[in-house]
């Protein structure tokens, strides 16, 4: 079949690498460069944290992010070069104060899923054992094994090579004017397709009018005097701090989850507020530098919860919120069985609509 992908953000991509060693002949379609530096994939802290996303999130996040924990080193290994990606879970801590914040985490994600097997509350000794330098200033915290971490940026740079490197058409810097069942049209050309994808997040507001921006805001540091080996989240009554750790000493510090689509750059106060907590965390980031901050929207609908909707030669997938890592390859797969095979498990039977 002739399959065109319109939106070559990290949803995009994954299904280009999942079709390409098929007989499909596909085409790339976006209206940024290949970098993505305009995309929610770039803005991205590459978390796939299915039980800890259970305290605001529902069943079926967790459910979709257990998948794609099965489906990422698949993915991976069609990619033509090695990046880091971990699966060493996840420490989730709170200074003495706030020790019940814990609790009411504990308790709100096994309220929502029996699948949190090997979460637990954690003392000063196993909790030194994971990461020795969150202690003394911390004596208790969650473990949560089930849970991993990409970097976001190798992706974009390695995923660019491979599908480039396997010769498949892909047309940036286009101007989409619309897209329906079958066709494309952009800078005044009209393109047939027996099907098109669209996973062009807020690009695709004109056409889905329900969708929203939920703007997002990272800071990139490198700290030499942390030495963090997994992703560390805090817990604070008034807000939810994540440092996610990166080779050669980089670090990813975000939390801001504000209901705009405002793109203008990080706030002041997002910027004390997460650098506060960071240096509350680990004194260490008092002498960090800061080489970035990141801001982009992610596209939501009113529920959180994502879409795969199917009409004839159109699928829209859309609406994955703040889990693009953590679902994305698990609607890769329903999408490509459903493509395939005309087949839809339980899995997609939540997401899809036909």
């Amino acid at each position: 079949m002739k399959i065109a992908i319109v939106g070559t953000g990290l949803m995009g991509r994954i299904l280009a690498l999942e079709l390409s060693n098929t007989t499909h002949e596909l085409s790339l379609f976006d209206k940024h460069d290949a970098d993505a530096h305009t995309s929610c994939l770039y803005a991205g802290a590459g978390m796939i944290a299915p039980s800890c996303e259970l305290e605001e999130a529902r069943e079926i996040i967790n459910q979709l992010g257990l998948q794609s924990l099965q489906v990422w080193p698949q993915i991976l290994a069609k990619l033509d070069n090695p990046i880091f990606y971990q699966h060493t879970g996840t420490v989730v801590v709170a200074h003495p104060g706030d020790h019940e914040e814990l609790i009411h985490l504990k308790e709100a994600i096994t309220k929502k899923s029996h699948v949190t097997e090997g979460a637990r509350i954690i003392g000063q000794q196993e909790l030194s054992e994971l990461e020795p330098e969150l202690t003394p200033h911390f004596s208790q915290g969650i473990y949560f094994p089930l849970e991993g971490q990409i970097d976001n940026r190798a992706f974009i740079e390695v995923s660019t090579k491979t599908i480039l490197s396997r010769k498949i058409p892909w047309k940036t810097n286009c101007n989409i004017q619309s897209l329906d069942s079958h066709t494309i049209t952009h800078d005044n050309e009209t393109h047939t397709f027996d099907w098109v994808i669209d996973t062009r997040g807020l690009g695709a507001q004109q056409d889905l009018n329900t969708l929203r921006g939920v703007r997002g805001e990272l800071i990139v540091v490198r700290a030499p005097e942390v030495h963090l080996t997994r992703p560390v989240r805090m817990l604070h009554p008034r807000y939810r701090l994540y440092v996610v750790p990166r080779p050669n000493n980089i670090y990813l510090i975000g939390a801001t989850a504000i209901e705009s689509q405002d793109l203008s750059p990080i706030s002041v106060r997002s910027t004390l507020e997460l650098l506060s907590a960071a240096y509350a965390l680990h004194t260490g980031f008092a002498e960090a530098r800061i080489l970035e901050t990141v801001v982009n929207c992610r596209p939501a609908f009113s529920n959180n919860l994502p879409k795969i909707m199917c009409s004839d030669g159109l699928i829209r997938i859309n609406g994955l919120y703040r889990h693009g890592f953590l679902i994305g390859p698990a609607l890769a797969q329903i999408t490509v069985d459903y493509l395939n095979n005309n087949s839809i498990n339980s899995l997609g039977k939540a997401v899809m609509e036909i």
